[in-house]
């Protein structure tokens, strides 16, 4: 499933970035979603629930924001704004 491995990447690239700053958890995560993404932030949202469980990001606040801009270079992607971490 496409959004299965998009969200798996994302939550490597969570733990990198907490690995990597000797935090030892995800607080919150901030993503874009591209009006071609093909995921609604409810389908998202669950997706990502379950792909964070049992690593440092479980429990993390996931806030959302869903483009309509079909025209954005971006539209097709998921996008990591920024991370929030517990050091």
């Amino acid at each position: 499933m496409h959004e299965t491995g998009l969200i798996r990447d994302l939550v490597h690239r969570l733990e990198a970035a907490a690995r990597d700053a000797g935090a030892e958890k995800v607080s919150g995560a901030e993503v874009w979603l591209g009006a071609l993404s093909q995921m609604s932030a409810e389908h998202f949202r669950e997706h990502f629930d379950a792909e964070v469980r049992g690593t440092v990001a479980e429990g993390a606040k996931l806030t959302l924001e869903v483009s309509n801009d079909l025209g954005d270079p971006r539209a097709q992607s998921v996008v990591l704004q920024s991370v929030e971490l517990k050091v």
